[in-house]
């Protein structure tokens, strides 16, 4: 089966019907990655079908919890994922995405730059770090695909939510065990508004995603 093929088959049983242009763009991120792995080391995956189910379609499964046109930011993006799919399926999204490592931001900005990704921006630094220039209590949607611990990553985003926001943390299997052994301080502080587990095309590999919401202050 050809890489496009498996792409929008695969978005296809995840609900996303990609159009040629998404397709296209999507292809041309994935001839970036390789291109770049031969000299950076982006990603532990180099076969072009793992790239396709661990990358893209296991970004794009977060879609649903995203408002087209909200502003979003992927924490620990690495390779721009999920932040960079996302943006390609809902190009209304303003994202901005950070990673601490300097390599992975700079081919995220050539990414941008070769996708033509309006109201996109890549920064170099840590969230936890006050001056790195992104501005707190901006955001509608704080995401982050399998970084940290579910308590540490709760604790990390949500300075940066606007009033209403939430935040996407997207697990692997045992993601619903992490919120079971959540300490009671995080539960006291933050809701579940929405969880969904799948299994991704072709590989079936489980994935947990969470919608959570900051509950108000003095809330039991």
């Amino acid at each position: 089966m050809r890489s496009e093929e498996m792409l929008t088959r695969g978005a296809l049983e995840l609900g996303i019907e990609l159009t040629e242009e998404e397709t296209r763009l999507f292809m041309r991120y994935l001839d970036m990655i390789k291109l770049w792995n031969r000299k950076v080391n982006l990603t532990g995956l180099k076969d072009e079908k793992d790239i396709i189910i661990s990358h893209f379609l296991d970004s794009i499964s977060a879609s649903s919890f995203i408002e087209p046109g909200s502003r979003v930011l992927d924490i620990g993006s690495g390779a721009g994922f999920p932040g960079i799919p996302v943006k390609i399926v809902y190009r209304g999204v303003r994202l901005t995405l950070i990673d601490s490592v300097q390599k992975k931001v700079v081919f995220i900005k050539e990414l941008i730059r070769e996708l033509r990704l309006r109201e996109t921006a890549a920064v170099w630094g840590r969230a936890e770090d006050e001056d790195n220039g992104i501005k707190r209590e901006s955001f509608d949607c704080v995401i982050s695909r399998a970084v940290g611990g579910l308590s540490d990553m709760l604790d990390l985003s949500a300075p940066y939510l606007a009033t209403g926001g939430k935040i996407v943390l997207m697990r692997g299997r045992r993601g619903e065990k992490e919120l079971e052994t959540a300490d009671e301080g995080i539960k006291k502080r933050f809701r579940i508004a929405e969880c969904k587990t799948l299994k991704l095309p072709y590989g079936g590999q489980t994935r947990v995603i969470f919608a959570i919401e900051p509950l108000d202050a003095g809330t039991d």
